[in-house]
């Protein structure tokens, strides 16, 4: 059994709900921009702007500032930053933007001879933004379209996985003592579990060949799998030397 879970975690596999920035309405702004420190030169006003010019809807990197159409499905967010790649003569810049699960949509660089931080920063990110398409999103799937699903499934005879099934197909609130995570199911194959104030899920699955096993990508971006267990989620998580501890979260 060991060896069977040691093979399913080394299986390298992405989820992907979406392959353009275009296909996404909401873009989340962190804080602070990576690799700038005390000064971000207005460019959070800048991408803001230009973002709402293309038709996106910016929201902060904190969930609980979101929209309630955007909490209902975190991986219909996608998450911007602008990175710092500054040399010694040229103010340069990467414009980022990765999905729910850390995979990166799109990446764009772009440089300046203007050396004033301020003007030269925003002139680097302007032509960046050039790059990114106005906004044409997909039908955001909500968590409603997911709870009507789910009432039909009893109507399906399921011998003697009725009570475990049914949990199966819950959203809710499941722990583990230590943290809290809300169920979002995603579609039929794939759910994730996510923090109430993050926007990068704790832990992604997708459904396998075998009944209730999943495969798991970890916010950490480590792969492993999980299963449900007398109607708890449990994940195998890596603890490295390709050992595994079994952490249960229970729903509340």
């Amino acid at each position: 059994m060991k060896k069977l879970s040691i093979m399913i975690a080394a299986v390298c596999f992405t989820f992907s709900y979406a392959q353009k920035v275009s296909d996404y309405k909401y873009v989340a702004l962190p804080e602070k921009f990576t690799g700038f420190k005390n000064d971000q030169y207005k460019l959070d006003v800048l991408l803001t702007n230009t973002l709402k010019q293309k038709k996106y809807t910016v929201v902060a990197g904190s969930r609980n500032q979101w929209t309630a159409e955007a909490n209902s499905n975190p991986c219909s967010v996608l998450n911007a930053d602008v990175v710092n790649d500054s040399g010694f003569l040229r103010n340069k810049i990467i414009l980022e933007f990765k999905d729910c699960n850390g995979k990166v949509v799109l990446s764009q660089k772009a440089s300046t001879p203007i050396k004033e931080f301020v003007e030269g920063f925003q002139d680097a990110l302007k032509q960046a933004l050039v790059t990114v398409p106005v906004s044409s999103p997909k039908e955001i799937q909500t968590e409603t379209i997911v709870e009507e699903m789910s009432t039909s499934e009893p109507a399906k005879e399921v011998s003697n996985h009725t009570v475990e099934n049914n949990s199966s197909n819950q959203t809710g609130k499941y722990t583990n003592g230590k943290i809290s995570l809300q169920k979002v199911q995603i579609d039929d194959s794939q759910f994730i579990l996510v923090e109430n104030n993050s926007s990068v899920p704790f832990a992604t699955f997708k459904a396998t060949t075998k009944r209730d096993t999943f495969k798991v990508k970890l916010k950490s971006g480590e792969s492993t799998f999980g299963y449900y267990e007398n109607g708890n989620i449990v994940i195998e998580m890596p603890k490295g030397n390709e050992d595994y501890t079994k952490e249960v979260f229970i729903l509340k």
